[in-house]
Parts: C-alpha cells; sequence; structure tokens
C-alpha cells in the first residue's frame, strides 16, 4: 500500500484554462428581468421578447432601423457647443462638454441626417441621452433648423426623435431660445406644407416637450414612454397629491389627447413609411 503528503492545504482547482465571460455578452430586462444574450436583444430591437420593454438607444440605432440600408448623410457634423456664460457647477461646462464628447464619441445631444425610409426621401434628426441627459443647447436648435432647412429644400418629411431631459441648464437663456427658434422653423414648415413627424421616447421632458416635440403633424409614441413637461416627483411635491396610476406614460398622455398614436419599435419603420407616403398623396 503505497502512502502520499499532501503539499497544499485544502482543494485547489487550475485556472489556467478559465474563461472569464465578457462584459456585454448578455442582457437582463430591467422590467421583467428576463436575460438573453445581447446580440439577440439587439436583433429584437433592443425591446425585450418577454415584457416589451423598450430599452433606450440612440441616434446610430434609430438610423441602423429607420435608414435603407443604414446609409444616411450627416447634417451639421462640425458644430460644437460654446460656453458664453462660463458656466461652472461641479465642474466647467467646456470640461463637460470636452469628456462627453470623448465618452461618447458624439458631438453634441442630436444627430441630423438625409437619407431613405423604404426608398422615400426623409430627413431625420434623433437625440442622445447619453450626452447630457439629451439636454437641448444652441447646438440641438441649430441642428433642428438645419435639418428643417433640408426637409424643405428636398420636399420631404422631417421625422425627429425626441428623447431628452429638456433645456440645458449651462446654456441658460440662450437654451431656452431654442424653444422659440425650433417652433418658429417648424412653423414654416408648416407654411410650405412640409410634414414633419414627431417621435417621443422615454424620456421626453421640460423645454423639449414644451416646443418641438409636442408640434409634430403627427405625433407618436412609443410604449411606457415618459412624456412631460416636469417630471411625476415635481408634479407630485407641488400639488401634494398622489398621482393617477400610468401619469405622464405615452398612454396616460394617448389618453388625454395629446399623441395621435403609439408604436412599438418594430412597427415603427413601417408606420413611418405609411406616413410618409400618405403625405405624397
Amino acid at each position: 500500500m503505497g502512502w502520499f503528503t499532501r503539499v497544499k492545504e485544502g482543494i485547489t482547482t487550475s485556472t489556467e484554462d478559465k474563461k472569464e465571460t465578457p462584459e456585454g455578452l448578455w442582457y437582463k430586462c430591467p422590467e421583467c428581468s428576463e436575460i438573453v444574450t445581447s446580440d439577440d436583444h439587439a436583433k429584437n430591437l433592443w425591446v425585450c421578447a418577454k415584457c416589451q420593454y423598450h430599452e433606450r438607444i440612440g441616434s446610430a440605432e434609430y438610423f441602423s432601423i429607420l435608414f435603407d440600408e443604414g446609409k444616411f448623410k450627416e447634417i451639421g457634423t462640425k458644430l460644437v457647443a460654446g460656453d458664453p456664460l462660463k458656466f461652472e457647477d461641479t465642474k466647467k461646462y467646456t470640461e463637460r462638454l470636452v469628456q462627453t464628447r470623448k465618452n461618447t464619441g458624439l458631438n453634441d445631444a442630436l444627430r441630423a441626417a438625409e437619407g431613405k425610409l423604404d426608398k422615400q426621401p426623409v430627413v431625420i434628426a434623433c437625440m442622445d441621452f447619453r450626452f447630457i441627459g439629451g439636454s437641448m443647447g444652441s447646438v440641438v436648435g441649430e441642428k433642428i433648423a438645419m435639418a428643417a432647412d433640408a426637409a424643405m429644400r428636398r420636399k420631404c418629411p422631417l421625422i425627429i426623435i425626441s428623447r431628452s431631459g429638456g433645456a440645458r441648464m449651462m446654456e441658460a437663456g440662450y437654451s431656452l431660445m431654442q424653444m422659440a427658434k425650433t417652433s418658429a422653423k417648424l412653423s414654416l414648415m408648416a407654411q410650405k406644407r412640409v410634414p414633419f413627424i414627431s417621435v417621443l421616447t422615454d424620456p421626453t421632458t421640460g423645454g423639449v416637450t414644451a416646443s418641438f416635440a409636442m408640434l409634430g403633424d403627427i405625433n407618436i409614441a412609443e410604449p411606457k414612454a415618459l412624456v412631460a413637461f416636469a417630471g411625476p416627483r415635481v408634479v407630485r411635491e407641488t400639488i401634494g397629491h398622489d398621482l393617477p396610476e400610468g401619469f405622464q406614460t405615452s398612454e396616460f398622455v394617448l389618453e388625454h389627447g395629446f399623441l395621435d398614436l403609439i408604436v412599438e419599435r418594430k412597427e415603427l419603420r413601417t408606420k413611418l413609411s405609411q406616413f410618409a407616403t400618405m403625405f405624397r398623396s
């Protein structure tokens, strides 16, 4: 009978061949906790297959969904925000802009582009919430104006996809002026009978809701999106009462007459194509 001596205490397992799960491989729905691969989630247009929760996405994703073959010509790519007020809170506004551009790869909170949707010419402007909460400053206002000009020049629909916390406080009065600027440009479009379709996604709030987002010839929203001026917490604290169930969701807003319809993301391309065809006839 042979004898052996344990050299190390406890049981050890070799980790040389152990492979760590790559970060971002899985997606867990924040609504129902369903877990799927990130690839499957993307194939389902970033919508939970179980509960239909619409994950927040940005301009890159919407452009890939809506533009034919993902092809488009971007508008106003070189526009960047200035700092006329020399604003500083926890950090300088200029520093915040530089850091946000670095982190997101975006120049500001909105991208605009010309292209085709189902072979029909369109101009699409889409907000990115990752850029300072999708806030509207001077660059956002100018890009919307440029997108409106492009739509009038091409005599095609302008589609704006909103996702925003409202006006950008770092630009104060300059950001508030964009409410009038964008509304005036849309009024000019209406005079020229160029259609504007507004798509409201989660969340659409503040000065964006109070200006261009609600001025569409057709206003549509994604399911369960927060659509409001002031958020539910602010309203609750102001009036001192509990709010109705589902208050300020797109379903609530539709019921009270501020939306024309709610469209799931998988149907968005088809619906927008139908609207574009309708406006052409």
